[in-house]
């Protein structure tokens, strides 16, 4: 999921719009980008739209949902936890039992939609306190699936500017390393300034370098700056099998390392090259094996 576009639910008419596009997946918004005067509208508007079981072309459909300490919660769950949806996407969540409380919410509202395939779980790391505990929280579900950094609301209470690349690199730095540890990917956030395409591009490439799977976008303009920052080079997919097809030669000899280019390949660089095989293949940049 290299990008991630990010669409008011108040704003139907975009809803396949955003499909038709280039994004990986699209990310339906319930909660900051819909006035509290319109939450249940936007609500029914976007369960009707899953209820038609729209056609993703293998994007994956993503609903952002109200926090659990407002009154929303529940009843956003009832709505649009439907066969069309694949991942919600939960603001703010304190502690592994918020997501544990979360995900037995998830599971009441598929069996009472009759819902077979387990709606997965992306949870935005935007607090002090979810940061400390972001690797407890990440691990405190299988239905979780990945985390999600929220620069601008965990930044702003501090005061802490936005632009600061040292406090973006520490923050992403920590959530990656709490990622990996829980075995989940990590997902960079929004960078809210659509023109400064330069500074989005930067923020994607850093996240990018540490070890992040993709970003949000929140206008379509910065879908093909993620694509591009997340996309593995020419360089690292021909790097990748070189490393795939020396570890067949090497595990035929009994070894555990081996040498690449006179650069030492054991399991952890193996299994970097392998997952670098897969996205190619995935982003059909290499045939399937």
């Amino acid at each position: 999921m290299r990008s991630k576009l990010f669409v008011p639910g108040s704003r139907p008419e975009l809803f396949a719009k955003a499909l038709a596009g280039e994004a990986d997946a699209v990310s339906i918004d319930l909660e900051d980008a819909v006035p509290e005067s319109r939450k249940v509208q936007a609500r029914e508007g976007v369960a009707a739209w899953l209820r038609t079981r729209p056609a993703t072309g293998g994007r994956q459909v993503i609903v952002r949902v109200n926090a659990m300490d407002t009154p929303h919660f529940e009843a956003d769950l009832a709505a649009v936890v439907q066969p069309g949806l694949h991942v919600l996407n939960l603001p703010k969540p304190q502690s592994p039992q918020e997501v544990r409380a979360a995900s037995e919410a998830i599971a009441r509202a598929e069996r009472a939609n009759g819902v077979t395939d387990p709606v997965g779980l992306l949870l935005n790391i935007e607090t002090s306190r979810a940061l400390r505990e972001a690797a407890a929280i990440a691990s405190a579900d299988p239905r979780v699936m990945g985390l999600q950094v929220g620069l601008g609301d965990l930044f702003e209470p501090l005061g802490i500017d936005r632009q600061e690349r040292a406090a973006v690199q520490h923050v992403l730095l920590a959530v990656r390393l709490a990622a990996g540890e829980a075995g989940v990917p990590a997902f960079d956030g929004a960078y809210a300034d659509v023109r400064d395409t330069e500074g989005y591009l930067a923020e994607a490439q850093l996240a990018r370098r540490l070890g992040f799977a993709g970003k949000t976008c929140i206008h379509p303009s910065q879908v093909p700056l993620a694509n591009a920052a997340f996309r593995p080079t020419d360089a690292e997919i021909a790097h990748a099998l070189k490393v795939s097809a020396a570890a067949d030669e090497a595990q035929a000899r009994g070894l555990g390392a081996w040498l690449v280019d006179g650069r030492m390949i054991d399991r952890p660089f193996l299994q970097r090259a392998q997952a670098i095989v897969a996205t190619a293949r995935r982003l059909r940049l290499l045939p399937d094996a």
